[in-house]
């Protein structure tokens, strides 16, 4: 492999890699910010109060999104195979 396409696949799984984490750490950084202004509005202090609803939409967030974030790792890992001929001569 040249250079090039080390750093073409490289540039590739990082690209993958965003793009099936970025939605679920989006979900968690709202839920988290609304917690926090929720809890500086009313003073409640309580460390499970920002916890448990992260979890919540976190789960929610698996179970609706997690079909398509199979079927990118899937099309992603088919492209390595495909390609691993390629990469290897």
């Amino acid at each position: 492999m040249s250079q090039g396409e080390v750093l073409d696949f490289s540039r590739q799984a990082l690209w993958t890699a965003c793009l099936v984490g970025m939605p679920i750490l989006v979900l968690s950084l709202v839920i988290g910010v609304a917690v926090s202004i929720f809890q500086a509005m009313t003073q409640i202090q309580e460390a499970t109060l920002s916890f448990v609803p992260k979890i919540l939409v976190i789960v929610l967030g698996f179970v609706v999104l997690g079909p398509w974030m199979l079927a990118t790792l899937v099309r992603f890992t088919a492209d390595v195979f495909r390609n691993l001929p390629n990469m290897i001569r």
